[in-house]
Parts: structure tokens; C-alpha cells; sequence
């Protein structure tokens, strides 16, 4: 018999107009309130396509995955994340699952310590330090 393991979370990295896309959770992990549209990926292998899924089902935003941005096991939940830089191809950020999305807010460069106060794992820093400052 072999260990149920917890689903891997995709999450989706949005820049957008110098600013990165972060979702206020209704419910918090912990001190995780802010975080990027995320969910589960049963599967994977299609990170990608959930971190997409995520960030529509979330937010109502059309976005096409670009590349993975890593993965580790986050210290504070203790679960697989797959960050994805995503670009947005379409549909604007808003509320579109209630139940989980209190609010979406795009975020400055400066404004991220504000949003993530625990800091960013550091190849996402990067992307967002290329992405936001270039």
C-alpha cells in the first residue's frame, strides 16, 4: 500500500503593466492572505494548465503558462508549490470565485514586502525583479 500524497499547488504569476497579479484568500493559510491565484494539480505533470485554470476559476483572468519558475515544498503549509510565469492573454482580474477570493490587487515592484511579508521564493523574486523593473 502506498502514501497518499497531497495534490501539488500550481500557482500563476501574472505581470501585467509593471505590476504583479496577488489574490486576497477568504480564507487564510496560516499568515498566507495575499498569495498568487493557486490551486491544486492532481496530476503533476500539467502544472502549467492548473496554475491557467487557477487564475481563471479565481479571477475570471485568461492567462497562457510561459515557464516554471521552480518548485519547492513551502515552509509555512508544508505542500508542493509550482510557480508559473503566466502571461495574461485575455478578461479582466475580478472576483470570480467568491467562496475563495476576497480580493484581486496588482501589485507594484515596491509594494510586494507589503502583500508577501515573508518574502518570495527566490526564483520568483527574480522573474518579478526582471519582469517589474526592466
Amino acid at each position: 500500500m502506498t502514501a497518499e500524497v497531497d495534490p501539488a499547488v500550481a500557482a500563476a504569476v501574472v505581470v501585467q503593466g509593471g505590476r504583479v497579479l496577488f489574490v486576497r484568500r477568504r480564507v487564510s493559510e496560516g499568515a498566507l492572505s495575499w498569495q498568487f491565484p493557486a490551486g491544486e494539480d492532481r496530476i503533476r505533470r500539467e502544472c502549467g494548465e492548473a496554475a491557467a485554470r487557477e487564475a481563471r476559476e479565481e479571477t475570471g483572468l485568461l492567462v497562457t503558462p510561459q515557464i516554471v519558475l521552480g518548485q519547492r515544498v513551502h515552509l509555512m503549509t508544508g505542500r508542493e508549490i509550482h510557480p508559473i510565469a503566466c502571461r495574461r492573454t485575455g478578461g479582466e482580474a475580478g472576483i470570480a470565485s467568491p467562496d475563495e477570493v476576497a480580493d484581486p490587487a496588482w501589485v507594484a515592484h515596491g509594494e510586494i514586502s507589503h502583500y508577501v511579508p515573508y518574502g518570495l521564493f527566490e526564483p520568483v523574486r527574480d522573474h518579478l525583479d526582471e519582469a517589474l523593473l526592466s
